[in-house]
């Protein structure tokens, strides 16, 4: 049921989404409240809390490496733990490097790498035409282009080559895992940004065959994995010429995979 807009102070608005089953409800409410513009809108705001969308579709934001990261209904939502993703690569990140962000999403990957260092070169892409969109509103103050389509297929030819970061945060939950995961991935993200096939490295292995085409010499792939499949991963990258080594994170529960293009002999 809804309640009516003149009668939702911030105590009704907590009791509401502690019932719902939200376990941080007073921070909810108090980032509902800050985010509506309208009593309307809140009133709005919470019922759709209440029915199970994502708190970030309801905000229609996320917080990613400190940063207010646009996100619309059915677009992945960036987790905290690919902050991880995010440090590894900044680490590898030049001045006047180019940067592709694989699987974008919100382009949440590519916003934050551009704020954490100056003067990069930002080129994104994602097949889901709703996450391309929130990737061109993220990426419009770096000057970063967003792409529609599949991988590295609408990327520019000029770019083969010269990519000195690739960023892929492919979907590596395997098929017969998708209805574990919590009601608010599961019925209100894409499929296609959670469904890494029969093991969870189908997308992978589509990324890292074509990667060494893309690839600066000395470039990188990078892109985040489960701990039990973390071996398998490195394999895979590894039996296309990659050079992979492994990254981990016990706080954020985060396991990334660095595999770089070797340079040329000097």
């Amino acid at each position: 049921m809804s309640v009516s807009p003149s009668s939702l102070p911030l105590s009704a608005i907590v009791t509401r989404l502690r019932a719902a089953g939200c376990v941080f409800a007073e921070d909810e409410a108090e980032l509902i409240t800050s985010t509506a513009r309208t009593p309307a809108e809140t009133a709005a705001m919470v019922d759709r809390r209440v029915s199970g969308f994502p708190l970030e579709h309801v905000l229609g934001w996320a917080e990613f490496c400190g940063l207010r990261i646009s996100v619309a209904p059915g677009v992945f939502v960036p987790r905290r733990r690919t902050e991880f993703l995010v440090r590894q690569a900044a680490a590898l990140v030049r001045p006047r490097a180019v940067v592709v962000d694989l699987c974008c999403g919100s382009g949440a990957l590519g916003a934050a790498l551009a704020e954490a260092r100056d003067q990069v070169e930002v080129h994104a892409s994602d097949i889901d035409p709703a996450a391309a969109e929130c990737a061109r509103r993220n990426l419009a103050a770096a000057g970063g282009r967003v792409y529609e389509g599949d991988l590295y297929e609408p990327l520019p030819a000029t770019l083969r080559g010269r990519v000195d970061v690739l960023l892929a945060n492919v979907p590596y939950v395997p098929t017969g895992e998708i209805e574990l995961l919590p009601s608010e991935a599961r019925l209100h993200e894409a499929r296609v940004a959670l469904d890494g096939g029969a093991d969870g490295l189908d997308v992978l292995r589509r990324v890292s065959a074509a990667a060494p085409l893309w690839l600066a010499p000395g470039g990188c792939l990078l892109f985040e994995t489960s701990e039990r499949q973390a071996g398998q991963a490195m394999e895979v990258v590894g039996r296309d010429g990659l050079l992979p080594r492994l990254a981990a994170s016990e706080e954020l529960n985060a396991t990334v995979v660095i595999a770089a293009k070797a340079a040329p002999p000097v």
